[in-house]
């Protein structure tokens, strides 16, 4: 088959994160099993307009707002050859692919994007799409197959309208960690992994170094991760009166990244919204436990409450969890070796297979057999 993928970045983005590497890990999956596989995205400084990559073609073309109109058109026109298959990846808007192809589409989704449209587009853009990403897509896509990445994504999909038997729930998985080649930190140190985006909210993980500045003056925030929030972050971190406690590494590659990780003595999540979290079973491969919210949706199913990291509530539950872990060395190990376990327990190889099913299932007209990987 051709299997096209339209995702609106690719992981050599700048603000590529755990969405990308689930799409391009099952397009590798695809491509191994002989089908051909074609990647729509925006186009970046970063990476070239046309390459091949694993053996999966990336065609990059625009920004990430007007990919969406062109990749509809060049899907319309029949730029991309012959697709016997379209995977669209819903984050947020979806492409509409399903008025542009009479071949069978699947719906990627890994979350729902209720909260974070009035936080990044405040207004009437952001009224307008949370209208098309609840009401709109789940009629547009009424007959199509689904693929979550969580529990909780599914459950959310089903209150916006869309059956549940024709949602898949696919999780993501887990390299095993590299050997990052440094040891723990002797001091202190919370990380925070992701793009810095407002709904991501950094600023929780500031504000938690600003609460325990006086009692551990040598506390360290590493912010991993490059995105348009950069500045106001760092604006946010002189007013808090820690610049000099938090330290910007922007976009790193994967060996920084884990090196990172494995010094860290805790990791901050506090994220608004997370599908499934993909970044918690990085920092569980070096033995380092996660605090993150609740209400995120995936975070519950990727973390282990008080086994493999800490879930919260609040801004003032998440301080409160990284002090205890970073005051109490017994419970942070603990959840350190919690975490490592769990780390193994997802592989990218079993989603693979079961994204595979899903996608021939489709191809073939009909639904696939209850799957959760």
């Amino acid at each position: 088959m051709h299997v096209l993928f339209c995702n609106w970045r690719d992981t050599r983005n700048p603000e590529g994160g755990g969405s990308e590497r689930y799409v391009e890990s099952m397009a590798r999956g695809l491509v191994a099993e002989g089908h051909r596989v074609t990647i729509a995205c925006a186009a970046h400084g970063h990476a070239p307009p046309d390459e091949v990559v694993d053996g999966i073609r990336f065609v990059r073309r625009g920004t990430k707002l007007d990919i969406y109109l062109r990749t509809f058109l060049a899907l319309l026109l029949g730029r991309y050859g012959k697709v016997d298959v379209v995977v669209d990846v819903q984050n947020g808007l979806p492409f509409f692919t399903r008025l542009a192809t009479r071949k069978p589409v699947v719906v990627l989704v890994h979350h729902v994007h209720r909260e974070q449209w009035p936080v990044v587009y405040p207004g009437l853009i952001g009224t307008i799409g949370w209208w098309i990403e609840s009401r709109f897509a789940p009629v547009l896509y009424r007959h199509c197959q689904y693929v979550a990445v969580s529990i909780a994504t599914k459950l959310e999909l089903i209150e916006l309208g869309v059956d549940g038997d024709r949602i898949a729930i696919i999780h993501n998985g887990n390299d095993p960690a590299p050997v990052a080649g440094v040891l723990r930190s002797p001091t202190p140190r919370i990380c925070v992994v992701g793009r810095l985006v407002p709904h991501k909210q950094v600023e929780h993980a500031i504000d938690a170094v600003a609460a325990m500045a006086a009692d551990h003056p040598d506390l360290v925030l590493d912010v991993i991760g490059a995105g348009w929030w950069d500045e106001e972050l760092r604006a946010y971190a002189v007013a808090r009166g820690v610049s000099d406690r938090v330290v910007f590494h922007g976009f790193v590659d994967g060996t920084r990244k884990h090196e990172l990780l494995a010094q860290s003595w805790v990791m901050a999540l506090p994220s608004l919204k997370e599908g499934w979290g993909i970044v918690v079973g990085e920092a569980g491969g070096h033995a380092t436990p996660t605090v993150a919210y609740s209400t995120a949706g995936g975070t519950t199913e990727s973390i282990d409450h008080k086994d493999t990291g800490l879930l919260v509530d609040t801004p003032s539950q998440l301080t409160a969890a990284l002090r205890e872990l970073i005051e109490d060395r017994e419970l942070r190990e603990f959840l350190g070796r919690g975490a490592l376990a769990k780390s193994f327990t997802f592989s990218w190889e079993s989603s693979q297979q079961a994204f595979s099913r899903v996608v021939t299932a489709a191809a073939a007209g009909r639904r696939p057999a209850r799957i959760r990987a």
